[in-house]
């Protein structure tokens, strides 16, 4: 009789179990895989809309002044010092350089 009972109490179990699954992948998602997600666009826009004469940062840590953007080859031109420029890959250009005073 009583491993009766604790088969049907252990049967319940699986139901919470599964429960408890899916809170922890919400979880997970609304606060690891959403923002970054988020970031991603935020950093996609900002290269979509690169310009020249904007001061960026590569993801290298190279700062230095956008001289031309090619959007079609994804290829950007940054001055990084008087008549040194670098050809970097779009997809590399992570931010924009902060102010400097």
């Amino acid at each position: 009789m009583n491993t009766i009972l604790a088969a049907q109490a252990a049967g319940g179990n699986n139901y919470s179990m599964i429960i408890m699954l899916v809170l922890m992948f919400a979880i997970m998602y609304f606060f690891m895989i959403r923002p970054q997600q988020k970031k991603q666009k935020e950093i996609r826009n900002f290269q979509n809309a690169l310009e020249t004469g904007a001061k960026v940062v590569t993801g290298g840590g190279v700062h230095g002044e956008v001289k031309k953007v090619d959007h079609a080859a994804g290829i950007v031109e940054i001055e990084v010092s008087k008549g040194v420029t670098i050809k970097v890959e779009k997809s590399y250009v992570f931010a924009a350089a902060p102010e400097q005073k």
